[in-house]
């Protein structure tokens, strides 16, 4: 397993011109090299950790999987580094009989970054047809919606000493955490809460809340309504796409969650005033 942080010396400037050397942590990235059956289908720069989770959970909202039971095995090829140590940055898994493989000749490119995900790769109705769950649940109190910030918060253990990661964490509707994630990318959070979920028969998530702890982006909602999630909660800014899917899709939508107060973009009837 790769590091999780890193240290470095900085110059430290102070607001008065004082200067001084001292250490600072950094959030590690890596790449991760996802290969299906042998044949490479991604490479995403990401927080080393729960990378079979996030294996699984980049399948799911891909549509390759819908459940555990499609995936036969998960296991980590060598891939070395100057001094010989195995990188853990190159996993394999292998479909369980029947199950479909992905269609690598996709127009879209299957190289992400930590930064935005997979931008732009598909139409509304192309997510819209793709998804097997459609969102059940709700209404959920806005006293427990508004609660679930610092409850993420709270679970960023990482980040409270880098200040560098994103994190994700799904929530039962009367805010009990099931799972919280920590990464370099958003997206990546997303995809090891759903990982951990799928693995832990818990899709179609019925009755749950995904707060994600920065902007809601079209990719975001995307991954939320392939897994079955009812209620996508963001301390920052929805776009226009990630609104619009949300609408046609059926998911609630909150974005700027913040002190107690947010906006309900989308499906206002499972949110409980």
């Amino acid at each position: 397993m790769g590091r999780l942080t890193a240290r470095r010396s900085v110059l430290r400037i102070g607001a008065d011109g004082t200067t001084r050397r001292r250490p600072d942590t950094l959030a590690v990235e890596e790449p991760l090299e996802l290969r299906v059956d042998g044949r490479p289908l991604s490479v995403t720069m990401r927080t080393p950790g729960h990378d079979v989770e996030l294996a699984h959970g980049f399948l799911l909202t891909e549509g390759v999987i819908g459940s555990a039971a499609d995936l036969a095995t998960a296991r980590y090829c060598d891939s070395v580094d100057a001094e010989g140590r195995n990188t853990y940055n190159v996993l394999d898994v292998a479909l369980a009989p029947g199950v479909e493989p992905p269609d690598t000749s996709l127009e879209r490119n299957f190289y992400t970054t930590s930064s935005c995900g997979v931008c732009g790769k598909a139409s509304l109705d192309a997510v819209r047809l793709k998804t097997r769950f459609a969102p059940r649940g709700g209404p959920v109190a806005w006293q427990v919606l508004g609660s679930l910030p610092d409850a993420l918060r709270q679970a960023q253990k990482v980040f409270d000493s880098t200040g560098g990661l994103h994190a994700a964490g799904l929530f039962t509707a009367d805010g009990s955490l099931v799972v919280s994630r920590e990464d370099v990318g958003r997206h990546n959070a997303v995809d090891k809460v759903l990982g951990h979920a799928l693995l832990a028969g818990r899709v179609p998530a019925a009755d749950t809340v995904l707060q994600v702890s920065g902007r809601a982006s079209f990719e975001l909602v995307q991954k939320a309504v392939m897994a079955g999630v009812p209620i996508l909660a963001a301390v920052s800014a929805p776009s226009s796409l990630a609104v619009e899917l949300a609408d046609e899709a059926g998911l609630t939508l909150v974005g700027f969650l913040r002190g107690g107060a947010g906006n309900v973009y989308t499906h206002p009837e499972r949110v409980s005033v």
